[in-house]
């Protein structure tokens, strides 16, 4: 009797469990939340408000610097690349 269930279980366990955990997960990830568009729109405007919160930085920093010669700013920024377009999506 168990020379035949064993194999029974073995190939229920093969072709029927393993397919089905593997789509049940393969469903719960395809339905798991994506960015919205609001939130697409939110993530361009704090990126937006960044880059100009830097600006404001480095200037308050060249300011200071101009005043204070013994002042050095706290790290170099790398070079911001002004020909971003804003409205580009990916």
């Amino acid at each position: 009797m168990e020379d035949i269930l064993v194999p029974i279980m073995v190939c229920g366990i093969l072709f029927v469990g393993m397919p089905w955990i593997i789509l049940h997960y393969l469903t719960k990830w395809k339905q798991s939340p994506t960015l919205t568009g609001e939130d697409e729109k939110l993530l361009d405007e704090l990126h937006h408000m960044a880059r100009r919160l830097d600006e404001r930085i480095e200037t308050i920093e060249r300011i200071v610097a101009a005043d204070n010669p013994d002042f050095r700013p706290s790290a170099k920024r790398p070079e911001t690349d002004t020909d971003y377009d804003y409205s580009r999506r990916n």
